[in-house]
């Protein structure tokens, strides 16, 4: 790959096709501070170019890097003595509220306002499969866990967005209609450019 042995024109390349997954990647999560993270993110891919595994793709290389990021913006924002379990702690258990969640119909609102109501690691992992459509080793590796632990992590969270969702809003028939539609609300969130 050019990009990892310096061409910086592939680099800009890379960055500029990759720069709308960041930004969907943290958007949902931190709200406004997503633009400074995916920065944050491609500055820490530069940097650490050399140690880029010519075997994985850029995309996942991104992804691994992004969730670093976003476990050290969420590290900082909570007491420097406090230890967050990602696979517990949820967005909103952090007490953040991304404000820039905006989305048209009311069951999207729902849906995402769900998501960070999951331990942060099932949201991670429910939307890199679902908008970002990682499968097999790639969403391995991003999550650092074997292939069968990101099959439970999915049926896992899919389970508990629907617990979720459903105390969220009181009516089954609405929660079932959004979950039944997660493929198109995924591709929704692919084609709107990020704000």
């Amino acid at each position: 790959m050019a990009w990892g042995e310096g061409d910086d024109r592939a680099g800009n390349e890379l960055f500029e096709r990759h720069f709308d997954a960041a930004f969907r990647f943290f958007r949902n999560k931190v709200g406004e501070e997503a633009s400074d993270l995916v920065q944050q993110t491609f500055l820490a891919c530069v940097q650490s170019r050399s140690s880029f595994r010519k075997d994985a793709s850029f995309r996942t290389y991104l992804f691994v890097v992004a969730r670093n990021k976003l476990h050290d913006f969420l590290r900082h924002k909570q007491r420097h003595d406090a230890r967050i379990d990602f696979g517990v702690s949820s967005i909103v258990d952090l007490g953040l509220s991304p404000s820039r969640a905006v989305v048209a119909q009311e069951n999207h609102k729902l849906l995402l306002h769900a998501l960070r109501c999951l331990p942060i690691d099932l949201q991670i992992t429910l939307e890199l499969y679902y908008v970002e459509q990682l499968r097999g080793p790639a969403l391995s590796e991003v999550l650092g866990v074997p292939i069968g632990t990101v099959r439970s992590r999915i049926r896992r969270g899919l389970e508990r967005l629907k617990v979720a969702m459903l105390e969220l809003e009181a009516s089954p028939e609405r929660v079932e209609t959004t979950l039944s539609d997660l493929d198109r609300w995924a591709a929704g969130l692919r084609s709107d450019p990020p704000s």
